[in-house]
């Protein structure tokens, strides 16, 4: 294929293009108010966006006339963060002027929920409400847009590549950029560096092809060969330009000659070293959203420290205090992650655990109880049910210990390995696990969250208090997969964050942080298990 211009890299890459998804809204409504005299009411329908006090319009249907009843053809727009709780409102004017002008129109209804809820349910309604009353209903249905998307896999290895360190051979890796509109290039992967080779093999990869080059197989797609460098300015060994279509039409054993651009000129000089595909495969790869709307839904699970760490919860510095102002530390994890994943189960049960305390009438140290007390339902109605049974149990329990969070863990592993007998993309579970301290029983924990890694489920551990989390930063393996032994494990369930990096900024932002690694846990674990949406 023709190559582009030259490039030369600057050293140190910057981090991945974020890639948003965006949903298409389609609006219907039945029943409408008949605001006008003589004929019928001309709907059309507004969407906004709610922060707080403030509302901001994001988009809005045509208007239709003389219609009780409209089926909306424009849809509306909006980007989707399934992190965040995105409240959204949907106002319905009957507009008599051609300018559409909103602030002059007789108000029909409206309508305020979430955009998680619109998008978990295959078919939403509700009432559009008129000062107080029901008058009317609204229908929403949600459609992820930019189509079907694949996934590439591939091995990769190289072979002969230059030399670029003075006391060893190199250290090299892959990236991948993707060629955007105005010729510019953004980065799409990069692979593990491996140490003091000139005869690499990568591990195999994978990699979405919206990432990879926009869903377009004849997208430029540059291919970068560094030498690492631990200060960060890496060295370039050399690149090759190909696109998903070359790819995929090349077969086991192709070669792309690494060539670099300041020395491509120079007589004699071939090439910096080859790279070699070993296997490549294009395969359907199904989004969150489309697992979501196809029938999966999150089950959450808590899991509460009680142990004697926290303090007294009858003193004001206990980390159980109950008494303030502001929600202890544990009530606002609870709410932050609760209220996103609420919209994403719909029967609204919750099993809530706790660990470390003692329990009447024994008085024996429990590893895993039942905040409700309830050891054979340990199901809490909806976030305030978790609350409220936490509130209870705190004042019934004596705070002890040790810190042993592996009965929990192996636990929702339970729960999830049942989930896996069913053989479809039905139930995926989230265990949130707040704590103060390190565990004393991290061996234990570690092995049974190597076996959780094979299940459909996701751990998120929010460390309270002001204690010492370094070692608990293992369990949350971004650079490496988490090991202990000979096991490993086989993917990235863990998201770790420690409560007092958001003590003061508003609680959604530790709700970002915590579920920002969910939904490609989620559709990689169903992809690589080629579980499809229920309801594909």
């Amino acid at each position: 294929m023709q190559q582009p211009p030259p490039y030369a890299p600057q050293g140190g890459a910057p981090p991945p293009a974020a890639m948003v998804s965006k949903v298409e809204m389609t609006i219907s409504c039945e029943g409408l108010r008949d605001a006008d005299v003589f004929s019928k009411s001309d709907p059309i329908c507004v969407v906004y966006n709610l922060e707080g006090n403030k509302r901001r319009e994001i988009g809005r249907t045509e208007r239709i006339d003389d219609n009780l009843n409209p089926k909306f053809q424009k849809q509306v727009i909006v980007d989707y963060h399934f992190e965040e709780v995105q409240k959204l409102a949907f106002h319905v004017f009957d507009i008599d002027d051609n300018n559409n002008d909103v602030s002059k129109a007789d108000f029909l209804g409206k309508c305020e929920c979430t955009l998680g809820q619109i998008v978990s349910s295959s078919n939403f309604k509700r009432p559009l409400d008129y000062l107080g009353r029901n008058f009317g209903s609204i229908s929403i249905q949600a459609q992820e847009q930019g189509g079907m998307q694949k996934s590439v896999a591939m091995t990769l290895k190289g072979v002969k590549l230059d030399k670029k360190d003075w006391f060893g051979k190199s250290d090299p890796f892959l990236e991948f950029h993707r060629q955007l509109l105005d010729g510019s290039y953004a980065l799409a992967h990069r692979t593990e560096f491996i140490k003091n080779t000139l005869n690499p093999n990568w591990k195999p990869m994978k990699i979405n092809t919206r990432r990879l080059c926009n869903n377009n197989p004849d997208t430029v797609i540059r291919v970068e060969c560094f030498d690492w460098n631990s200060n960060g300015s890496h060295d370039l060994i050399g690149e090759f330009f190909t696109t998903l279509a070359e790819l995929e039409q090349a077969n086991a054993g192709k070669t792309f000659p690494l060539v670099h651009p300041k020395k491509k000129s120079k007589r004699g000089y071939r090439h910096s070293g080859e790279i070699v595909v070993e296997t490549l495969t294009v395969a359907r790869e199904y989004s969150f959203l489309e697992y979501i709307q196809g029938g999966c839904e999150l089950n959450f699970v808590v899991g509460i420290d009680f142990t004697g760490s926290n303090g007294d919860p009858r003193d004001p510095s206990s980390l159980h205090y109950l008494g303030g102002t502001t929600p202890n530390q544990y009530t606002q994890a609870i709410n932050a992650v609760g209220n996103v994943i609420q919209d994403y189960d719909s029967d609204q049960l919750y099993p809530a655990f706790g660990f470390g305390a003692r329990l009447p009438p024994t008085w024996q140290v429990s590893h895993q109880f039942s905040l409700n007390g309830n050891p054979s339902e340990p199901d809490c109605h909806g976030i305030q049910g978790i609350l409220g049974a936490y509130q209870q149990c705190i004042n019934s329990v004596q705070l002890y210990g040790p810190t042993n969070a592996s009965p929990i863990v192996g636990n929702v592993a339970k729960m999830a390995r049942e989930a896996l007998h069913q053989q479809q993309a039905k139930d995926y579970y989230i265990l949130l696990l707040i704590t103060d301290g390190i565990l004393t029983d991290m061996d234990q924990t570690i092995h049974m969250i190597i076996e959780a890694s094979e299940l459909p489920m996701s751990i998120i551990i929010v460390g309270v208090g002001n204690a010492d989390f370094s070692d608990m930063e293992r369990l949350d393996a971004d650079d490496a997969l988490l090991s202990i032994g000979n096991r490993k494990a086989k993917r990235d369930i863990v998201q770790f964050v420690p409560f007092r990096d958001f003590k003061n900024v508003p609680s959604h932002k530790l709700a970002s942080a915590v579920l920002e690694e969910l939904p490609d846990q989620l559709a990689g674990y169903y992809n690589t298990n080629r579980l499809h949406p229920i309801h594909e």
